[in-house]
C-alpha cells in the first residue's frame, strides 16, 4: 500500500511541470525565456511591445511581435496564455557580463 501511495505522489510532482504556463501579459523577461524558441532578445522584444502597445488579447497575438512568426506560435501556443497567473519556473542563468 505505501508503494502505491509513493508512486500515485511521485506521478503528481513529476506532472507539474508539464502544465506550466506563461502568461505573456505579465510574465517577465525572465519567465518568457523560458519557452522554447524565446531567447533574451525575443523575449525583451515582448516585454517592449506590450509596454507600448498593452496586453495581448489572444495568444495569437503574440505574431504582432517583430521576431515570432506562425513557426514559432507553433512551439509556443500549449506553453502561454493571457490569462491567470505565470506558472513556469524561471531558470537561474548566468549574467552576462558586457
Amino acid at each position: 500500500m505505501k508503494k502505491l501511495l509513493f508512486l500515485i505522489v511521485m506521478l503528481f510532482a513529476l506532472a507539474g511541470p508539464v502544465y506550466a504556463a506563461v502568461n505573456i501579459n505579465t510574465a517577465t523577461q525572465g519567465e518568457l525565456e523560458t519557452l522554447q524558441g524565446i531567447g533574451p532578445a525575443k523575449a525583451k522584444a515582448i516585454v517592449d511591445y506590450r509596454k507600448k502597445n498593452g496586453p495581448f488579447k489572444l495568444p495569437g497575438d503574440l505574431e504582432k511581435v517583430n521576431g515570432i512568426g506562425p513557426a514559432t506560435m507553433k512551439k509556443l501556443r500549449k506553453d502561454i496564455t493571457v490569462g491567470g497567473g505565470t506558472t513556469a519556473k524561471t531558470e537561474n542563468k548566468p549574467a552576462v557580463r558586457q
